[in-house]
């Protein structure tokens, strides 16, 4: 098998020296300018890679913590909201007789798309930057219907049963048009058409609404076309399918809309994205940014569902209408048909291989089904190729290309992973494939095609019009992490089963990801401190009950020289805590992190300070450590509690210490993983049984590493869900069929196979104190280590999601034939 030529590093790591010539190093050099103090070893390390308590644990597991639908209790004229949904698929509302459900006592309010305080601006729900990256296609309530599960009205009632009776009560009628519900019907020319000219604005790259085209992109790295024309050039090729994934969020979308003594709007809404959010609304009602506050309670998980600003604008509009505080909270049933999904996709993979092994030319194609509206269409689809592909960076020919398809199904949109878990299965399940074709070991195949420290990922790049982005690698851990996988999982040292009919077998999937978005993100913090040497961290950062708060603590805490416990986080409030884009693209320990450690820095030049006049030693001899700052020279020192008594009450001079510190940049360096499924599976009937999980991680420095393994595990079991139970189902008509946990059959933890973590630790300079992300990484990869092990196993690959029994069965029966 060929391999590029290489060097080898100090610590005993391989670059690819092709990598570091020719221009390439000008272009995204292997250096860093890393401050001096973001490089710690294990034995400097305070308040870094420990086991801090996260903060809101004890209150979760004991009740008291409190979410948004908690706060309603202060309000003691508050209304509740229930939202009136689209029965069709396909249509026009064409009357709304409100009259029976507006009689009922107890009801306060209803709104239609034809009340005035209802605006009729375009916009888009995507909790993104500005200006968005996805089409202003859907108003606040709708009379073009596009699928079952629209909002078209909404109730405002003294409690939740009055309102559900009183929107049952509203007649609605409709004038029905054709539906269509499949990818490829949906651009023929004589498909029924979703949105008509005017119906959209902020249109993307390649729209072609006659089609019901969002989108169409395409980027290509040298000559794809001329490499599959090679004589000594074997092309292999694999079609596969993703379907529909629901977030399963314990806690429902719920805001509560109010105005405040001073007549300004406010929300406290479960959101992940409280600034943009803010925005949004702003945008729409037309009321000036600064009349707007958005506060984020505790939230009980998002991953992307609330990325959205999803239902904020009808609990608006009845707030405006019924004159009190609202809250509308959906039904897990509305969370399953009429919110946000995974976007099913259809892909196609194809590469050219030499026989010796040497990948000439790789080629993806994704035809992404975006549902009714187009909210964030685009950018997930094009995740698909620009986070896996960049797996095999010294494939010298790669092209990439897409379709983004509106049907009459609810709409796709962020998901934890955001298109790299379909990428992944498509891209890892191939080049699986292809190994086996060739006689290769399939994990021995990728580990020598891998990406590797030093190496310039272009790909990522590959649907930009420049290579500003291109990624240096400067951190890579996933050799070591597919070395340690193995020894978990056991794969040289485990053996079959004695029935003849039950063979084992094992798969492995390399993952990446990135650190937030190159270039689109902002974070910032504020750091103040109280007389006693304790501080209060202002952070816009949204914690989504990942542990960001606590990990903002130990970070400041690094820093500052004083405990975890000693910082005091407030986050996400638009009125009192500092900007941030919100949590999303696994962007907050990376960005809000490093705004926090800016903030910290900034905050200790002025203990420093303080610290010289109380020592009388100058300020270059001292540090911060153990609740002090003291002398390296004479180890003379004061407490943080005597300098803020000293600052705040001093004789000759006060202030407040305080810090400031903002981040955002161009880099988003790749986390790395290695995922490894262990199966049995029953050849006569198709059935197989999970054995074991295992996932080694490369994030960096794991700020807390506790904390890390949890994303870890819990990315395997959506991951493990969307391999072999997650779907949506409609009938012919596009009505859900898939309405509760009972039939969406998400695993249980009796169902859960054996998982071990594996946090393998690389130094990344440009993150805060080496870190990198993870929670979005082990989402992707049990889907095509599974396919992996099946086709280990039994020798056939399933190439379609959910992977179950009956698609086992049918495909060992096409390969006996």
């Amino acid at each position: 098998m060929s391999t590029p030529d290489e060097s080898t590093r100090s610590d005993g790591s391989t670059v690819d020296e092709r990598t570091e010539v020719d221009g390439d190093a000008d272009r995204s050099p292997m250096e860093w300018d890393e401050p001096e103090n973001n490089r710690k070893s294990r034995d400097e390390r305070v308040n870094l890679t420990t086991d801090v308590e996260k903060d809101d644990a004890r209150k979760i597991v004991t009740g008291e913590a409190r979410y948004t639908a908690d706060y309603g209790r202060e309000f003691p004229n508050l209304a509740h909201g229930t939202v009136v949904r689209s029965e069709i698929a396909h249509g026009y509302v064409t009357a709304i007789d409100t009259s029976e459900a507006e009689a009922m006592d107890g009801v306060y309010a209803i709104v239609t798309s034809w009340d005035d305080v209802v605006p009729d601006t375009l916009y888009s729900s995507s909790g993104q930057s500005f200006p968005e990256p996805s089409p202003w296609d859907m108003r606040v309530l709708r009379r073009h219907v596009r699928f079952v599960g629209d909002p078209i009205a909404a109730v405002a009632a003294e409690n939740g049963e009055i309102a559900d009776r009183a929107a049952r009560a509203i007649d609605v009628e409709y004038e029905e048009r054709e539906a269509v519900f499949d990818v490829e019907a949906a651009m023929e020319p004589d498909a029924p058409r979703l949105f008509e000219d005017g119906e959209v604005e902020n249109a993307q790259s390649g729209a072609n609404y006659e089609r019901n085209l969002e989108s169409h992109f395409e980027g290509e790295i040298g000559d794809v076309d001329a490499a599959f024309e090679r004589d000594d050039v074997r092309i292999h090729e694999t079609e596969l399918e993703t379907p529909y994934q629901s977030h399963c969020v314990p806690e429902p979308h719920t805001a509560i809309a109010y105005t405040d003594e001073d007549g300004r709007y406010t929300f406290i809404t479960a959101t992940q994205v409280p600034n943009h959010t803010r925005r949004q609304l702003a945008h729409v009602f037309d009321v000036p940014i600064r009349d707007l506050r958005v506060e984020k309670p505790r939230v009980g998980a998002g991953f992307g569902a609330k990325q959205e600003m999803a239902i904020e604008p009808i609990t608006f509009a009845l707030h405006l209408k019924a004159d009190r505080p609202v809250k509308l909270e959906m039904t897990r049933r509305e969370e399953f048909y009429a919110l946000r999904s995974r976007h099913p996709m259809r892909l196609k993979m194809r590469s050219g291989v030499t026989e010796d092994g040497e990948i000439v030319a790789m080629d993806l194609f994704a035809r992404s089904n975006s549902g009714a509206y187009g909210t964030h269409g685009m950018t997930v689809a094009s995740n698909v190729g620009t986070k896996a592909l960049p797996l095999y960076p010294r494939v010298p020919n790669v092209r990439f290309e897409g379709d983004v398809v509106h049907t009459n199904l609810p709409m796709g949109a962020a998901m934890r992973g955001y298109g790299a878990p379909q990428g992944h299965f498509a891209v890892e399940a191939h080049v699986d494939e292809v190994a086996r074709d060739l006689g290769f070991d399939p994990i021995e195949f990728k580990r020598r095609n891998a990406i590797r420290e030093g190496d310039l990922d272009d790909v990522s790049t590959i649907l930009k019009d420049d290579d500003r982005f291109a990624r240096r690698i400067r951190s890579c851990g996933l050799d070591e992490c597919i070395k340690r996988g193995m020894e978990a999982i056991g794969r040289d040292d485990f053996e079959q089963p004695d029935e003849e009919h039950l063979h084992r077998g094992v798969g492995m999937a390399m993952c990446a990801q990135g650190s937030g978005v190159a270039g689109k993100e902002l974070g910032a913090a504020k750091l103040m401190m109280n007389e006693d040497g304790s501080f209060h961290l202002h952070v816009g950062g949204v914690d989504t009950g990942t542990g960001n708060d606590t990990m903002f603590t130990q970070i400041a805490a690094e820093v500052l020289g004083c405990r975890p416990a000693d910082v005091v986080v407030k986050s996400s409030d638009t009125d009192i805590t500092p900007f941030d884009y919100g949590s999303y693209a696994s962007s907050t320990t990376y960005i809000s992190g490093t705004a926090v450690k800016n903030a910290a820095e900034d905050a200790r030049d002025r203990l420093l300070y303080w610290g010289s006049k109380l020592l009388e030693e100058p300020e270059a001899t001292l540090e911060t450590g153990d609740g002090a700052v003291y002398s390296e020279v004479t180890e003379a020192s004061v407490t943080l509690e005597e300098i803020g008594y000293e600052a705040t009450y001093g004789h000759d001079e006060r202030e407040q210490i305080m810090g400031d510190g903002h981040h955002s940049t161009d880099e988003s360096p790749p986390p790395f993983g290695a995922q490894f499924v262990d199966v049995t599976v029953n050849e006569e009937t198709g059935e197989f049984e999970i054995n074991k999980l295992a996932y080694a991680a490369d994030c960096g420095v794991a700020i807390n590493p506790p904390l890390a393994e949890g994303q870890v595990e819990g990315g395997q079991h959506m991951s493990l869900e969307y391999a072999i139970s997650g779907d949506l189902e409609f009938d012919d008509e596009g009505n859900p069929r898939t309405i509760g946990f009972r039939r969406y059959g998400m695993p249980r933890t009796t169902d859960h196979p054996p998982m071990e973590t594996i946090l393998v630790e690389t130094h990344e300079p440009t993150g805060p104190f080496g870190a990198k992300s993870i929670g979005e990484l082990p989402t992707n990869g049990v889907p095509p280590a599974l396919s992996n092990a099946i086709r280990d196993a039994v020798g056939v690959r399933v190439t379609s999601l959910p992977i179950t029994p009956t698609d086992v069965k049918k495909a060992i029966e096409r390969h006996g034939e």
